[in-house]
């Protein structure tokens, strides 16, 4: 086991049991790790990482009761600072598109792409409905293209469990699609 994680581990689970000190000391240690790993990913960013950061910090103190001490501590904060990262992504491009200038009125008309806007909103209801492990496992097989290995590394299942609840909840969702048919 890597020293960063057994020493942020020790930290943390201190911090559980009540040590306000040793908490502490996890929130300013993870901060240094969180700000090269979010510097690595927005380059062009620079000026947002220390609200991301605060972004990511936050959620980790929120959902610290759902950690459980026989799991990679470095996995579950991986997958709380990559959904953090994904939705400053999401709002930058959200941000960005209302700034999109109109340059020729002509070509605003030629063709429509709300398709695939309708598709992804779909997705996002279906998905939305399942619990956690089975959307996220979904989530990032299928539709980020990650290694079964890598989306068990980055919620701290195992692989096999991944597995299951991939197909746990397709199952569910064509029982669901089959429905509403």
């Amino acid at each position: 086991m890597h020293s960063a994680e057994l020493r942020l581990k020790a930290l943390f689970v201190g911090g559980q049991a009540g040590n306000e000190p040793a908490y502490r000391l996890f929130l300013e240690e993870l901060t240094r790790f969180l700000r090269g790993y979010l510097r690595k990913r927005i380059p062009r960013h620079q000026e947002d990482v220390e609200d991301i950061i605060q972004e990511i910090l936050l959620a980790v103190h929120n959902a610290r009761h759902t950690y459980h001490p026989d799991e990679p501590l470095t996995a579950w904060v991986h997958a709380i600072a990559r959904y953090k990262l994904m939705d400053f992504f999401r709002t930058r491009a959200k941000r960005e598109s209302l700034h999109e200038p109109l340059d020729d009125h002509e070509e605003l008309f030629s063709e429509s792409d709300h398709e695939p806007l309708e598709a992804r909103r779909d997705i996002e209801k279906l998905l939305d409905q399942l619990p956690d492990k089975q959307r996220l496992s979904i989530f990032h097989v299928k539709l980020q293209g990650l290694s079964i290995a890598e989306a068990a590394q980055l919620s701290g299942l195992s692989e096999s469990a991944v597995k299951v609840n991939i197909h746990r909840g397709l199952k569910a969702l064509a029982a669901h699609v089959r429905v509403m048919a």
